[in-house]
């Protein structure tokens, strides 16, 4: 009996232990805290609108350096890709075969000239003697229409001459303007001017200011025509415009950052291309540093117009469900809830609120995996990062 008693008593303090686990764990597991999300307010300033359009650059002059007769290419004089003045000899052309062609011109001259020469003796000879009669008129008619005749050869020959001349001075090809000069499409020997070899030797281009080109579709035009008549009409009326941080027309490099220079509209095609519904554009930017090269893919970043008070949210904060867009909120009791808003225009990493939300509200921005209706959270106040709101 007293085995049996010692053994219940064993049994009995196994059990109490077991169910003091229990409650120890079910205590515990009532203690763990609400998760934690963190919370920032709607920001509230003016927004300016952007507009980007993809264009080329090109240089503000680029000119294409051609061969203007055929021959054989006999020396290039200049280095790939400098700087180059207006009037610098850039290649030349084997002058030979149109030496000949001068030389062949000017003999065309001098027998020209002999011929005037011995027409104008004649009607000097035949003037007095026709005055006395001592010469039929009609000799006297045919010396001079014979003069005449001379006159006009010796002009031809003039004139086939200078043309062989010039001829002569493109197989000398200098640059027309100061520039940087590109790549040589020919190398000395080859045969350039003709077939087989018609190209173009080079290229020089003026850097100083690069031209922008890019098409808008008809739409666009007009309300970047609208925005700019609107700015023109208040300038002339001398009304302050209000601030802004940039220049209108801004451009995007290819690593994403922003040329420092501003842009200045300077031409619109005359017409809409019935193809495509676009008009041509072009903007120039200084290119300070020559930083900018022809051929560059261009964004061109065109703040058409600016949102006052307008309210802002990181766009990973909105959820979209079949077309509704919405961002999640807490009650007083930090339960979470949705709030439904309309989007406008994306700007940056934040988007543009119309309805739904005021400023000041405060919405979730990380823990959005807890974010379910209902669910109790440990709300924590932050602010937006600089990254977010670095949009202007």
């Amino acid at each position: 009996m007293i085995k049996k008693h010692h053994f219940l008593s064993g049994q009995l303090i196994l059990y109490f232990f077991l169910l003091l686990l229990i409650s120890c764990g079910k205590k515990e597991q009532k203690e763990v805290p609400p998760p934690g999300v963190q919370l920032i307010k709607v920001l509230q300033t003016n927004v300016p609108i952007p507009n980007d359009f993809t264009g080329q650059t090109y240089g503000y002059k680029d000119i294409p350096i051609r061969a203007r007769v055929d021959g054989f290419l006999t020396g290039i004089h200049f280095q790939e890709g400098s700087t180059v003045k207006k009037g610098q000899l850039l290649y030349t052309i084997d002058p030979e075969p149109l030496k000949a062609l001068e030389a062949q011109q000017l003999s065309l001259l001098a027998q020209a000239e002999t011929m005037l020469a011995k027409a104008e003796s004649d009607v000097k000879r035949y003037r007095p003697l026709a005055a006395i009669n001592a010469v039929a008129q009609s000799d006297l008619d045919a010396a001079e229409a014979q003069y005449e005749s001379a006159q006009a050869s010796v002009e031809a020959a003039q004139a086939q001459l200078r043309y062989a001349q010039i001829n002569l001075s493109y197989t000398r090809i200098t640059s027309p303007i100061d520039g940087i000069i590109g790549k040589t499409e020919a190398k000395t020997g080859e045969y350039v001017g003709k077939a087989p070899n018609p190209v173009v030797l080079n290229t020089v281009s003026t850097t100083d200011t690069i031209l922008v080109q890019f098409s808008i579709s008809e739409s666009e035009f007009l309300g970047l025509v609208r925005s700019m008549q609107e700015k023109n009409k208040a300038e002339a009326e001398g009304q302050e415009q209000k601030p802004k941080q940039k220049a209108q027309i801004s451009l995007v490099l290819a690593d994403g950052t922003t040329f420092e220079s501003p842009g200045r509209f300077n031409f619109a095609d005359r017409q809409v291309d019935p193809s495509t519904g676009t008009i041509l554009m072009q903007v120039s930017f200084f290119n300070q540093g020559n930083l900018l090269r022809p051929g560059q893919f261009a964004r061109l970043r065109v703040i058409m117009d600016e949102v006052e008070n307008g309210l802002l949210i990181p766009q990973r904060c909105v959820r979209e469900i079949q077309g509704n867009f919405m961002v999640y909120s807490l009650n007083a009791n930090n339960e979470v809830e949705t709030r439904q808003i309309k989007l406008g225009p994306k700007v940056g990493s934040m988007w543009l609120v119309l309805e739904g939300l005021k400023a000041e509200d405060q919405i979730i921005f990380e823990g959005l995996m807890y974010a379910r209706p209902g669910n109790k959270v440990t709300p924590q106040l932050v602010e937006i990062p600089k990254e977010f709101i670095d949009f202007k």
